[in-house]
């Protein structure tokens, strides 16, 4: 298994089961420390360790500065698998907090609610070991700056290092001074990013050879790329997707087929109950780290649903509703909010955690609850040595298209797909029974808008109605619960509470997701916030110096150092989805600054998308904007939702849509409203042709402008 990730961005995470409450714990165990006060589960998991955990905020900062001692600052999340083991191991016994209670301020940190700080430290001990991941385990000066850190530790090893390094406190402190002195500059250093003042065709832009140097990475037996373990990265293969679509390069997009029909095919894919899982541990996309994470799904959703617009391919359909039901079943509140994640680990019938003990099924189980159909189930979904995992357990993965499947077995269609929701229907319900993984069930108003966007881009596909209402009660929890009358979001919502403020990537994720619930409802609300919210992250997170936007706002509480996130991972970086949101916003309000700045922004990274591009593939698909036509689709009349609904059954990603059903002032709309007539007006740069009144019609202006 995986001990960590490692990665230079802060942006993922993980899960929980069954909430953790404040009253269990109290009576339940010895020790409580300050964490019991906290609303994140992560956090309260560790309120009963016999460390005196607090929680990263101003009064602890202050004693470590009052005391004069160093700080523990230990960052994980939920469903991190090897946090739960170090805690097992170290933080729950008494020597080990004895040690760290003795000498030490010790500080929780859930990284999913303060990326800010898992930023900084990430980068601290990337630049102290090569890598880094979670469990994050970082000794510091009083005042927060980082002299030592690293990851996972025994219990042995993590008591000898910090009490080395406060030997080396009391005896040397020098010594630890300076050092964090020269680590404060490399970490300052290392997301910084300068104004590009070289001019930047993007119309020449060499793109060609970029992917052409990309596809060396590429795996075309087992689709992604070559190496384990392999993470889905959505955002890569979306932009790829747009690519080989536009530019008819069948050789790519058979690629990001592959890709796409693998993962659904795999272990990673949670084949009875729907879902993804964070990543596979190996090249085939098997066997997965079992957590599954709200930010993941939303993404997978999102790409499916353009892939099926794409290719007309019945899996992604099949696998964007079952994704779909999954989250509405397991991940979504009475509030209409979203959770962030499920754990890996579950208890087993011995009442162990294991990994993956909730998903997984020995072949003697298979056979007493499938009967006779075990036979072709075995067949299907590969109950055989391709399938096996350990312990004579299987993780359930598919090898071959259903078309072939049918072919070999002989049998229908309709009778494989009627299999197929039986043998789900009595697996779900027997693993049911079993103890299922804790659901971390804190909100992040960031994922949130992601995934507000997937049950967009799922509408447009597949015009089901119960979407585009599950995005809609999203996005007014959003803007009820999380938006401020002075214009600022929370971060975190959890029991009735919001209390961080929000990040760069909570404004650039609902921003996305407003813009994209306009498009389709045609209701000026959405993008009047949206609007607004920009404005708003001018004010507190816009350098006008470097033309990019900070990570945090101007009112939070100083770090060790205000960074830029740019980089895109897992999750697109929260700079490149504001560089799109202000591209179209730009053209919805027609507002120079927000598309001057967009362009500003993409030639700032272009220096580093060249050398690395599957990190910067959002902001390649911001470039294919400028690097080939780019529409306004107008809407204007009584039947414009009927239209642009038909509209959104075509892929054009290089594309967006406004419309009115009635007479309008807005930029786009003024003076096209027509008494008893729907017309379409399809524009390019403030050219337009002449309107029509039938999608078919506007589709092929499209493809003849």
């Amino acid at each position: 298994m995986m001990r960590f990730y490692l990665s230079l961005s802060a942006v993922f995470l993980l899960l929980f089961s069954c909430t953790t409450s404040k009253k269990e714990i109290l009576e339940t165990h010895a020790y409580t420390n300050e964490l019991i006060n906290e609303t994140s589960p992560y956090l309260l998991q560790h309120a009963h360790n016999p460390v005196n955990w607090r929680a990263w905020n101003e009064a602890t900062l202050q004693k470590a500065k009052t005391e004069k001692k160093l700080m523990i600052v230990s960052i994980g999340y939920a469903a991190c698998h090897w946090c739960h083991v170090m805690e097992h191991e170290s933080f729950e016994d008494s020597t080990v907090a004895a040690v760290m209670n003795a000498k030490f301020v010790s500080v929780k940190v859930d990284r999913e609610e303060r990326p800010d700080v898992d930023q900084i430290y990430i980068n601290a001990v990337q630049l102290m070991t090569g890598s880094a991941g979670w469990p994050l385990n970082v000794i510091t000066l009083p005042d927060g700056r980082p002299v030592w850190g690293g990851t996972y530790f025994k219990k042995d090893e993590w008591i000898n290092a910090i009490e080395r390094i406060q030997e080396i406190y009391e005896t040397e402190p020098e010594k630890l001074e300076e050092y964090a002195n020269r680590l404060e500059e490399g970490i300052k250093s290392m997301d910084l990013i300068s104004f590009n003042t070289n001019a930047m065709n993007f119309k020449t832009y060499p793109t060609a050879d970029i992917i052409r140097s990309w596809e060396k990475t590429f795996d075309h037996q087992f689709g992604g790329y070559k190496r384990a373990p392999k993470f889905m990265m959505p955002n890569n293969y979306h932009y790829l997707l747009r690519y080989a679509f536009q530019e008819n390069d069948k050789e790519l997009l058979d690629y990001v087929q592959l890709t796409l029909n693998k993962m659904a095919y795999g272990g990673v894919y949670d084949q009875m109950g729907g879902g993804f899982s964070r990543y596979s541990v190996d090249e085939k996309w098997h066997v997965p780290h079992f957590e599954k994470m709200l930010y993941d799904n939303a993404q997978m959703v999102s790409l499916y649903s353009d892939a099926y617009l794409a290719t007309q391919q019945p899996l992604y359909q099949e696998i964007v509703m079952e994704t779909l039901d999954f989250i509405a079943r397991e991940m979504t509140n009475a509030e209409g909010a979203f959770y962030s994640s499920l754990d890996a680990d579950s208890k087993t019938a011995t009442g162990k955690l294991e990994e993956g003990a909730y998903y997984i099924y020995t072949k003697e189980e298979l056979q007493q609850l499938l009967g006779e159909d075990f036979e072709l189930f075995k067949d299907y979904y590969n109950v055989n040595s391709f399938g096996k995992w350990e312990n004579n357990h299987y993780v359930l993965i598919r090898d071959q298209s259903d078309a072939e499947f049918i072919s070999e077995a002989e049998i229908t269609s309709e009778l494989l797909q009627q299999k197929k929701q039986q043998w789900k229907k009595v697996l779900l319900a027997y693993r049911n029974k079993r103890d299922k993984p804790r659901l971390d069930d804190k909100t992040l108003t960031s994922w949130n808008g992601l995934m507000i966007k997937g049950y967009v881009d799922a509408y447009k596909a597949f015009q089901q109605k119960e979407y585009l209402d599950a995005a809609l009660k999203n996005a007014k929890f959003i803007a009820g619960k999380q938006l401020q009358n002075n214009g600022a979001l929370f971060h975190n919502y959890k029991d009735g509470k919001s209390t961080i403020n929000g990040y760069l990537e909570d404004y650039a994720a609902v921003i996305e997701a407003y813009i994209a619930l306009y498009e389709v409802t045609m209701d000026e609300q959405w993008i009047i916030k949206a609007k607004k919210m920009t404005d708003y992250t001018f004010d507190y997170f816009f350098d006008e110096e470097k033309h990019m936007f900070y990570f945090t706002s101007k009112e939070d509480a100083k770090l060790v150092t205000r960074n830029f996130e740019y980089r895109d991972n897992v999750i697109p970086a929260s700079n490149s989805i504001m560089a799109k949101n202000l591209f179209k916003l730009s053209h919805f309000f027609d507002n120079p600054r927000y598309g001057e700045t967009s362009r500003q922004m993409l030639t700032n990274v272009q220096p580093e998308m060249e050398q690395y591009p599957s990190g910067f593939s959002n902001w390649m698909d911001l470039l294919s904007n400028y690097q080939s036509k780019f529409f306004e689709i107008v809407v204007v009349g009584g039947n414009a939702s009927e239209k642009i609904n038909e509209i959104n059954q075509y892929y054009i990603p290089n594309k967006l849509v406004a419309g009115s059903t009635k007479e309008s002032g807005d930029y786009l709309l003024e003076g096209r409203y027509v008494e008893g007539e729907t017309f379409i007006y399809v524009c390019v740069n403030n050219t337009c042709k002449l309107p029509v009144k039938e999608t078919k019609q506007a589709i092929e202006s499209i493809k003849n402008f």
